[in-house]
């Protein structure tokens, strides 16, 4: 797991504001959340997941799923500090799933941490500690929910 002191890493030469991303991109081993734009990489981030290792397979198992998606909505009233929804389950996981007899499970976000524990900060990121979800620092998700809006991709890798 990266170590907790690493911050967001730009890839602006500017250092201004983040402008509006087109894709994201999630790679669960390298802990890493890389905002996209025209596809060239403008900002990257670490992240605490669920269970790295593996895809989601039921509701429940705490893994992060991988595969194509996109963010269908966006949340300012989360119990975490801001949460932009990944659609997830698309039809490939709801038929693995019924296929097994489980359910597929839901409410993946890309959010902050626990409201009233901001205080954390980066430590957040010394365990993987969601229960599928992409967790940033509160002040990480400020940047990522200005950049992003509703309908851009979102991929996630193994």
């Amino acid at each position: 797991l990266p170590a907790a002191a690493t911050t967001a890493q730009s890839f602006q030469s500017d250092g201004g504001p983040v402008p509006l991303a087109d894709s994201i991109v999630i790679e669960k081993k390298a802990h890493r959340l890389t905002l996209y734009h025209l596809g060239r990489p403008m900002r990257s981030y670490l992240v605490a997941l669920g269970s790295p290792v593996g895809d989601k397979l039921a509701a429940g198992d705490r893994r992060t799923p991988e595969g194509v998606f996109s963010i269908e909505g966006r949340n300012p009233n989360s119990e975490y500090h801001l949460a932009l929804r990944i659609a997830y389950p698309d039809s490939a996981h709801r038929a693995r799933a019924q296929k097994r007899g489980v359910a597929p499970g839901g409410d993946i976000e890309i959010h902050g941490l626990v409201n009233g524990q901001g205080s954390r900060g980066a430590y957040h990121r010394t365990v993987d500690w969601t229960d599928g979800c992409i967790a940033l620092t509160d002040e990480e998700m400020d940047e990522i929910w200005s950049a992003v809006q509703i309908g851009i991709p979102v991929e996630i890798k193994a």
